[in-house]
């Protein structure tokens, strides 16, 4: 996988941000370490909410990298306090930031039951909080209908489909309400000789550029594989 920033790089960036933040978040996107795909790394998780025995929706965690948090609140021109932390004024309007989605949002997490792919309803109730100097965005997607998982394997594909974002499960995935004897486990992405010769490729798209190749970012996805009884 492509190398993330350093943390002596990164502190450089926070030098720079604080004099000059406009023209900080420029210069970090034409020519720091972040110049092919992926851009943006971000660690996180999905949980698994139940009502009555019966999937109701995911509850999605990010935790973006030192650069890209640094790199949104310059952005948004905002910045942390003496605590390193945001103040409640600024940390309700990055919240308010965070909510206004993109178009062509695709949620990161990819559901399926069955092997048949599930359709989430829109994000709901975004939270922001800045954990250990990084930016930690939680938020909820409800399926559109509840489904029983009796006997059924559900499967959650952590990535975004052009592969600028590259996602890894950092957090156990727990169950929220009545689950009724489910058990789940993390696949990690493994990387293959023909992945390499993939990611070699897309390490010279630029920023703007997004790869001809549809769902890449599915090649690259860790998993959460979930069978209850």
């Amino acid at each position: 996988m492509p190398v993330r920033p350093t943390l002596n790089w990164v502190k450089r960036q926070v030098i720079c941000a604080c004099r000059a933040p406009v023209l900080c978040g420029v210069i970090a996107v034409s020519a720091g370490p972040a110049a092919g795909h992926p851009h943006v790394f971000v660690d996180g998780g999905v949980n698994f909410v139940f009502d009555d025995n019966s999937l109701v929706a995911l509850d999605v965690t990010w935790l973006y990298d030192d650069f890209e948090t640094l790199y949104m609140l310059s952005s948004y021109n905002l910045s942390l306090n003496a605590e390193g932390e945001l103040d409640e004024i600024d940390r309700r309007a990055l919240v308010q930031h965070r909510s206004n989605w993109p178009s062509d949002f695709d949620g990161s997490a990819h559901l399926t039951v069955g092997g048949q792919p599930v359709s989430l309803q829109w994000p709901r109730d975004l939270d922001a909080q800045i954990v250990d100097g990084r930016l930690r965005v939680t938020f909820t997607r409800d399926l559109h209908e509840a489904v029983g998982l009796a006997d059924l394997t559900a499967e959650v594909a952590f990535y975004e489909s052009t592969y600028f974002y590259a996602f890894t499960i950092t957090e156990q995935p727990q169950f929220v309400g009545s689950a009724n004897r489910c058990s789940e486990e993390v696949f990690k992405y493994e990387p293959a000789a023909q992945d390499q010769e993939m990611q070699a490729t897309l390490s010279r798209l630029n920023r703007e550029e997004t790869p001809a190749m549809a769902d890449v970012g599915a090649l690259f996805a860790d998993r959460i594989v979930m069978i209850c009884a």
